[in-house]
């Protein structure tokens, strides 16, 4: 059974107010009558599927759908969006509100959430993940080392790998040696 004109605008009101007796008011119905008008209409199977389907139908639109998630984690992944951070300016002295984007560790991370609903296939892509989350990984230790007055980072690796290489070198004159005195 389809709703009357007044029982829809009662049942409009209602799902604004939560008040049935204001609601039967302003749908029209007789002031003398309202309370008990009101408490009827609640009770009419029409009525109330009416005002539980528009319930619903709010509440679904608080509540993001995966599309709506997907989209916002691509927007933080592609450096889309902003956060607020308070700086104090060195020239007043003074707290500054700054919109900047997000940092790479959670850029990284929301990448990471849309590749787990999208399984990797080729080893391109997954190679070129590696290599960002490597960056993202030296971009950390350097700002780290920045930080505590420490090496550079660059240097670090720099030296290790000139010790990687005197090995490596070492252990091929050893194995050179050890082919010739055989």
């Amino acid at each position: 059974m389809r709703l009357t004109t007044k029982q829809r605008l009662f049942a409009d009101e209602y799902i604004k107010s939560g008040n049935a007796t204001q609601s039967a008011i302003k749908a029209g119905y007789a002031t003398k009558a309202a309370y008990r008008t009101g408490s009827e209409n609640l009770r009419k199977p029409q009525i109330k599927a009416y005002i539980d389907a528009k319930m619903a139908e709010i509440e679904s639109r608080k509540i993001a759908d995966a599309k709506e998630a997907m989209q916002a984690i691509t927007a933080i992944a592609r450096g889309e969006t902003t956060e607020t951070q308070a700086q104090i300016n060195p020239l007043t002295g003074e707290w500054e509100k700054t919109e900047v984007p997000a940092d790479l560790k959670i850029r990284l991370t929301a990448w990471r959430e849309i590749l787990k609903r999208y399984p990797l296939s080729d080893e391109l892509t997954k190679a070129q993940l590696r290599k960002t989350s490597a960056e993202a990984r030296v971009a950390e230790a350097r700002a780290k080392s920045y930080e505590s007055g420490g090496q550079d980072v660059t240097e670090a690796v720099g030296a290790f790998i000139d010790l990687l290489k005197e090995g490596v070198d070492q252990n091929h004159e050893d194995q050179s040696k050890q082919s010739s005195d055989s």
